[in-house]
């Protein structure tokens, strides 16, 4: 009984460390997109600049994610989860504190890119932790909860922004993380990773991904089944002013309110994903759910829009939000699809090849649309495309409940 008593303690610490971890990750990501129009008018630059200089800070940020995730996974694989977990959060915290310091465009990129090479890896590895840690019939759930209490993140963010100027909101960024350093002494390393320490196999090795094709279909289609979110966030919501002036709305759009909406609402999806996958006893009936959920609210976007109001924008936003609350579901099957000598490598990669899909595929995908047709019309053609992707990509994702994790990729 005490040993069990015991256990559900370091259960518990790991699951409040992972969920405060990415509470703090979510409040870094996305300063820059709730700030972003008071920070580049603060530096001189005139609305079509803020626009333009907007996307490509956003870029850098998550060509940084894309970069990071890589290096961040390999090194939990073969040096250990905490490692990741220690060294990741110092390295932006000191990144968010320099990046209240800014002042030109050029430093402004560098530096979000250097603090998304640091927030890569607290969400990926937070969830293989609590994933290698939970029993495997409460998994879903504890992962739910990391991502949907670290969610809230965004809330505070949008909080600080209304109280505080743009670079006091960066410092608080910064000392959250430091502060999170001490509650991360009391988390224990993961007893599979440990275990597999002592095999003669390859950990951490980033090409076992594409070395085979059963896996490489896998990891591919892992990260695919997860376009929605950040399309959402990082063009309909953080770009959802400059929507609102396509679709005629008079009134003045808060791209950082609408990020807040929106937030607030991923936050309850990503609770309730858990638990209707452990109803359902299955990772993708419920993501079809939520996919269902995410196309209905996109076609309210660019159909209910024309000449509305700025609250209507706000609850579609707050919509669109709650249908891509699959955010801890998808990380988790992606965790679940690898062994454990390949697993961190795996779930710290896959989010971070979304976020960097943003810079890579999504954002250019809208734009190049935009420039064949016009700003409203690339957005819902990049929204269909984005989510045929994904549900051929769901189509052919394995179903992962209820599976055990202890084993390798040889």
């Amino acid at each position: 009984m005490n040993l069990q008593k015991s256990n559900q303690s370091l259960y518990s610490i790991a699951v409040i460390a992972a969920a405060l971890g990415y509470f703090v990750d979510i409040y870094d990501l996305l300063l820059f997109a709730i700030i972003r129009i008071e920070s580049l008018v603060s530096l001189g630059l005139t609305p079509e600049q803020i626009t333009i200089e907007g996307e490509a800070i956003l870029q850098w940020q998550m060509a940084g994610l894309m970069i990071g995730g890589i290096i961040a996974g390999i090194i939990a694989d073969k040096k250990g989860r905490l490692a990741v977990l220690f060294g990741s959060i110092l390295f932006y915290s000191l990144a968010n504190i320099a990046n209240g310091m800014v002042t030109t465009i050029e430093q402004y990129k560098i530096i979000r890119f250097l603090a998304g090479l640091g927030l890569a890896g607290e969400l990926g590895v937070g969830i293989t932790l609590v994933s290698e840690l939970i029993p495997k019939e409460k998994r879903g759930i504890a992962t739910s909860m990391v991502a949907g209490i670290g969610l809230t993140g965004a809330v505070v963010a949008f909080i600080m922004k209304e109280n505080f100027h743009w670079r006091t909101c960066y410092y608080i960024g910064g000392a959250l993380g430091l502060l999170l350093l001490l509650l991360r002494i009391s988390v224990f390393e993961s007893g599979m990773f440990k275990e597999v320490r002592k095999m003669d196999v390859q950990r951490g090795n980033f090409i076992m991904l594409f070395n085979n094709a059963d896996r490489f279909k896998r990891y591919l289609s892992s990260i695919l089944i997860g376009l929605p979110t950040w399309f959402v966030i990082g063009v309909l919501v953080a770009f959802s002013n400059e929507f609102g002036v396509r679709m005629g709305i008079k009134e003045k759009i808060d791209p950082g309110k609408a990020i807040m909406y929106s937030y607030v609402a991923i936050s309850i999806g990503d609770i309730l994903i858990g638990f209707i996958s452990q109803w359902l006893k299955s990772r993708k009936l419920a993501l079809y759910l939520f996919y269902f959920i995410t196309g209905l609210f996109m076609l309210l976007f660019f159909t209910i829009q024309w000449n509305g109001t700025a609250a209507k924008m706000y609850w579609i936003c707050a919509g669109l939000g709650f249908g891509t609350g699959f955010w801890a579901i998808f990380i988790t099957m992606g965790a679940e699809q690898f062994g454990t000598n390949l697993r961190a490598t795996a779930a710290t990669t896959i989010p971070n090849m979304i976020r960097g899909m943003l810079a890579i595929f999504i954002i250019p995908l809208f734009k190049w649309l935009r420039s064949l047709t016009d700003y409203y019309t690339g957005g819902w053609m990049a929204a269909i495309i984005i989510m045929v992707i994904t549900l051929i990509a769901a189509y052919y994702t394995k179903e992962t409940f209820g599976k055990d994790l202890n084993y390798v990729e040889k």
